[in-house]
């Protein structure tokens, strides 16, 4: 039994080197890759743009359950009007930046992993190396730079629709005053809850892009190669997520 465990934490600890190596190359590709802006442009599109849709219901309906449930539990202090501070600081600081990284894991994460593993699979990666053309450069960074870019922003349109959501909610179905939703709101609100909130998007971004290219680019080259490494996307970047909002909420307490 003993054996086994150090066998684990062995390969987890090689999985670990594995991923910093891989983003350190990736990180000296970054500024050559910047030289080719379209192909970013186009990642942000296929890893953010086609992830619009599910965040925004996503976003939409998280608010909109954040509203009935702030109003519920602050109705017993005879605090409704606080409700719009209260789905503010929520989205802000936890909810937005959680919950579009995930969505992000599932859906572009995913794509990313597959697209790499399946160059990887029909032998397109060797190719390039063959060449002399560093697919790091022209596969991998415009991927990861996209990735990186694409969480933020779709935290931040999370975080509009959801507040959008909560104030539908509150005031329009369960009688809020309107005034009083948006005047605590913008009272409450400061520069340091947005700031963690871009923080840890940024470090949820990095996580799941790093992630995602990673599994691709070292998956086994078959079928059932691309499979894993495509399952192993997901459960990684959800425990990561979940890791690091832990640890950032911390710090930023």
């Amino acid at each position: 039994m003993i054996r086994v465990y150090d066998t684990l934490i062995v390969a987890s600890i090689r999985r670990l080197g594995s991923s910093v190596v891989f983003l350190g190359r990736i990180l000296a590709q970054c500024i050559p890759a910047m030289r080719r802006p379209g192909l970013i442009v186009d990642q942000i599109y296929n890893a953010g743009g086609r992830s619009l849709i599910i965040v925004m219901l996503s976003g939409l309906f998280v608010g909109m359950v954040l509203s009935l449930q702030g109003y519920s539990l602050l109705q017993r202090f005879g605090s409704e009007e606080a409700l719009g501070v209260a789905a503010a600081i929520g989205l802000l600081k936890e909810l937005g930046p959680v919950v579009s990284a995930l969505l992000f894991a599932g859906r572009a994460g995913t794509a990313l992993t597959s697209e790499i593993g399946l160059m990887r699979a029909t032998d397109q990666l060797t190719a390039m190396q063959i060449m002399a053309v560093d697919p790091v450069r022209y596969v991998v960074a415009p991927r990861f730079l996209g990735g990186l870019l694409s969480v933020p922003l779709l935290a931040a349109i999370f975080d509009v629709v959801g507040i959008f959501g909560a104030w539908l909610i509150g005031v329009r179905m369960l009688g809020v005053n309107s005034g009083a939703f948006w005047s605590q709101m913008q009272a409450a609100v400061d520069l340091r809850d947005v700031m963690e909130g871009i923080v840890k998007s940024c470090a949820f971004g990095l996580a799941c892009s790093l992630v995602a290219v990673h599994q691709g680019y070292h998956a086994e080259a078959t079928a059932r190669g691309v499979g894993l490494a495509t399952t192993r996307t997901v459960v990684a970047s959800s425990v990561l997520v979940l890791l690091l909002d832990y640890m950032l909420t911390a710090a930023f307490l």
